[in-house]
């Protein structure tokens, strides 16, 4: 069996790396840096320090190796959506805490309410950097002030993974890849993991689309910015960098939709649980549709959609709704879908862009249990368009490496 590193090494090779962090806890020898691209990724800190088992743990935990689609025993499965036991559209009953979260708050004051009841001890979730607002680190909380303080999507590259334990009594908030690592670690089991918490994500976009957004928006350097948010205060909130005598600030169409969403690096663009399937509970924004079926992203009160996907995250939501921190309503899984057409959409023609990918040299990760297979066939003229376009950016973005240039 090859070595954490090694395994690390051929992830990276074929730029298969979701930066998660959870080879660093692996190898306490590795830890995440931001590489030229602007996205974490490992590198040696250190002499190798494995733990017990480590590079069979690596093997079906490490999100660039394999996914495994999960199916607790009693869940409904949506071929699109995941498994779950329940699904509804909620909202934090504070109005405070529904206002400065990113869709209606529900995951927010479930973290509020699992600390301030002490159903566990620790909270590990991203947060602006004290020291310096525009990266995005990992941190421990221990208060429900402290989840209202960190409330709000992130839409840069962090590492929570890194900070994980398997303590039962600590919880986790972090993108789908990370809580599958984490969920991986204890062989797949659903229980003995910390509260895996997690929400609808569409790839982690570089840490510079982040500064040159600030600067096209007419905004000083990085080490200027005292205060930055992506979404909050409002729904779905502004992007805003706040600095010494000002801010500037963008709607959510031009911050996700024309500067950062197009950065996202490529494992995100061929993930294929998007809407955290290993978690115990995930968030997404219930959008509005206009008649053409597409989300609108008018200001208005935030609206979660919420998805208990075990039987732990089902007793958590309904004891949240029960102690009067989250309103619920139920919520058609077949509405949810076409609120989120990018994630609908990436799963569908999933395995057409894979075998795409394949045939143009390119590595990539293993995915069992999705269906994926069976959904691009379903439509074989748009997989085939899906397949060719995928083939066609490979082989567009090896050319110019094949020649010593840079692409």
């Amino acid at each position: 069996m090859s070595t954490v590193r090694e395994q690390v090494a051929r992830v990276l090779r074929a730029d298969a790396c979701s930066g998660c962090g959870v080879c660093t806890i692996l190898d306490a020898g590795l830890s995440m840096r931001l590489d030229d691209s602007g996205h974490l990724r490992p590198a040696v800190s250190g002499p190798a320090d494995e733990r017990s088992r480590a590079a069979r743990i690596f093997k079906r935990a490490c999100p660039g190796r394999q996914v495994v689609a999960k199916r607790p025993r009693g869940s409904t499965r949506h071929p699109l959506l995941g498994s779950y036991f329940g699904m509804w559209e909620a909202w934090a009953v504070d109005p405070e805490v529904r206002h400065r979260a990113s869709s209606g708050g529900a995951l927010t004051a479930i973290q509020g309410w699992l600390l301030a009841s002490e159903a566990v001890t620790q909270l590990s979730t991203a947060a602006a950097d004290r020291d310096r607002p525009v990266r995005t680190v990992p941190v421990r909380i221990v208060s429900k002030e402290e989840a209202l303080a960190a409330a709000g999507s992130r839409y840069a590259p962090v590492a929570v993974g890194s900070l994980t334990t398997g303590d039962p009594a600590h919880a986790v908030t972090a993108k789908p890849c990370e809580v599958g690592a984490i969920r991986a670690l204890s062989g797949g089991r659903f229980g003995g993991t910390p509260v895996l918490l997690s929400f609808f994500c569409a790839g982690t976009p570089s840490q510079h689309a982040t500064e040159r957004l600030i600067r096209d928006l007419g905004g000083p350097g990085p080490e200027e910015i005292t205060d930055l948010w992506y979404r909050g205060r409002g729904w779905p909130g502004r992007f805003t960098a706040v600095f010494d005598g000002g801010e500037v600030s963008a709607d959510y169409d031009e911050s996700w939709g024309r500067a950062l969403g197009p950065t996202t690096q490529w494992r995100c663009k061929i993930c294929p649980d998007g809407v955290g399937e290993s978690a115990d509970i995930a968030a997404a924004d219930s959008w509005e549709s206009d008649e053409r079926g597409y989300p609108t992203f008018d200001e208005r009160e935030g609206r979660s959609a919420l998805l208990a996907r075990t039987e732990r995250g089902l007793a958590i939501v309904l004891a949240a709704h029960e102690a009067g921190v989250i309103e619920l309503r139920p919520l058609d899984p077949a509405r949810l879908a076409q609120a989120q057409p990018l994630q609908t959409g990436r799963r569908q023609y999933l395995a057409a862009r894979l075998w795409g990918a394949r045939l143009g040299g390119r590595a990539v990760p293993r995915y069992r249990g999705f269906g994926l297979t069976r959904l691009s066939l379903a439509h074989p003229r748009l997989a085939l368009r899906a397949l060719r376009g995928t083939l066609r950016r490979v082989r567009e973005a090896r050319g110019p490496r094949r020649r010593g240039e840079t692409p």
